[in-house]
């Protein structure tokens, strides 16, 4: 009886060719149903999106006219663009540095100690926060306002710290006095004084809630015969009409710490400094010279630094945003840390390298794979950074802040050029481009090894 299948040359039954092609056709043809889902939110979101910017970008404002590469061309001569993108090489080249810079360092110093783990959860909690969150929380922090804002309350206690503020800075001569305007902001004497007199130095213009609380009920200086005795007080007594113009009143306040100076011929001969009272005393050196009070006594007091002004404002951004990534940074370094051979560090201690010359020479270079990861990823996301910006820079300088998000942001919506804001958005594209296309193929080359 002959057998149905066929034979081939040695006798071992054909294969099948037709029933394998179905087969491997049918996989693809479900793999393929199963990619459609997604191949179609792709094309929806990312290429279609993509492919309509570029068309865009060659039109004009209205949309009907051909601009050819005019809006691409304004990416070098508007300035605000310009400015966007010099702020985004600033971005790009300290965000990405310092926030990887830092999270070297948390990743290496907590590596054996007890309480890295507390630390690490702590540095990394920023990421939980979203960056509108975070730009309202440094908003309020880079208050000009030392009592609102915390940068500048460090800032001003650190100044007050090494240089006392006035505690007199509204401080002025009021109707009659015997005090007139210096130049430079002190006051000084119409007169000369001499040894037995009495001098009185009424002042006005300092709120009641800021006269110091050691000040004291003024008194009326009291003559010496070899000696030049005197009062500075606040020269005013609530109520119409009440209190002795320049003249000691009992409801009357003294200015404690006012520093007063004796000036004969420009130069200064003699200081003393008010009691709680006002009173003053200067010795016989002072005879024939004005007194005067200098202007340090009535400096307005140190606000701090204006973080959100046209000059900082930039640097106080990228701080923020160092504040939510290095954590970031840390972790994904950690990581590297803890797969790293500990023989090669402990041979190293044991030929005598100290941990210094350890971590340069060792740590780092072992580590050279995830810090570029790390930095690239980081470049790949500030490129695109805007919330911060948008949220933290107040109007006034947000000019001076602006990057190339913001300013697409601005031109699509708020000054109605969709034609520029589309050629932006390519620009970024293509900026974004050759740092994925490092990123993908320094991973291939890791999954090589």
């Amino acid at each position: 009886m002959k057998s149905d299948t066929a034979a081939g040359p040695s006798g071992a039954p054909a294969a099948a060719p037709t029933s394998r092609r179905s087969v491997t056709g049918t996989r693809r043809t479900v793999a393929a149903l199963f990619l459609l889902p997604a191949l179609l939110l792709l094309g929806a979101l990312v290429v279609y999106p993509i492919g309509y910017s570029v068309v865009r970008s060659f039109y004009d404002q209205s949309g009907d006219g051909f601009a050819g590469f005019d809006n691409y061309q304004a990416l070098f001569t508007d300035d605000g663009i310009r400015t966007a993108l010099k702020n985004n090489v600033i971005w790009v080249v300290f965000a990405p540095t310092v926030a990887t810079a830092l999270g070297l360092i948390f990743a290496v110093l907590t590596e054996r100690i007890r309480w890295g783990t507390a630390f690490k959860l702590v540095v990394f909690m920023p990421m939980a926060i979203s960056m509108l969150a975070a730009g309202i929380i440094f908003r309020l922090v880079y208050d000009q306002d030392p009592d609102k804002g915390v940068a500048n309350a460090v800032w001003v206690g650190v100044h007050d710290t090494f240089a006392e503020s006035s505690a007199y800075p509204k401080a002025h001569p009021g109707r009659e006095s015997p005090l007139e305007a210096a130049g430079g902001g002190a006051f000084v004497t119409k007169g000369t004084v001499g040894v037995g007199e009495t001098v009185a130095l009424p002042l006005v213009g300092v709120a009641p809630d800021l006269i110091p609380d050691d000040a004291a009920r003024a008194a009326a200086p009291k003559p010496e015969t070899d000696r030049i005795t005197g009062t500075t007080w606040q020269d005013f007594t609530r109520g119409k009409g009440v209190g002795t113009l320049n003249g000691v009143d009992a409801d009357e306040l003294g200015y404690p710490g006012m520093k007063i100076e004796a000036v004969r011929d420009g130069t200064v001969v003699e200081t003393a400094t008010a009691a709680a009272d006002g009173t003053f005393s200067l010795s016989a050196k002072a005879d024939g010279a004005q007194l005067r009070l200098p202007a340090s006594n009535f400096q307005e007091p140190y606000n701090g630094l204006d973080w959100l002004g046209p000059s900082l404002v930039t640097p106080a951004i990228i701080g923020s945003y160092i504040w939510m990534w290095a954590g970031f940074a840390m972790v994904l370094i950690a990581a590297g840390l803890a797969g790293m051979p500990r023989e090669l560090l402990e041979a190293a201690r044991v030929d005598g390298a100290n941990e210094w010359q350890v971590f340069r020479r060792i740590t780092v270079p072992l580590l050279a794979p995830v810090l570029a990861v790390v930095t690239v990823t980081l470049m790949i996301n500030v490129l695109k950074v805007f919330d911060l910006v948008f949220i933290i820079a107040p109007g006034s300088s947000q000019d001076d802040a602006n990057v190339l998000a913001l300013e697409l942001y601005r031109k699509g919506f708020s000054e109605d050029q969709p034609g520029i804001a589309s050629a932006i958005a390519v620009f970024l594209l293509l900026l974004v481009i050759p740092v994925m296309w490092f990123n993908v193929r320094r991973l291939r080359r890791e999954v090589r090894r």
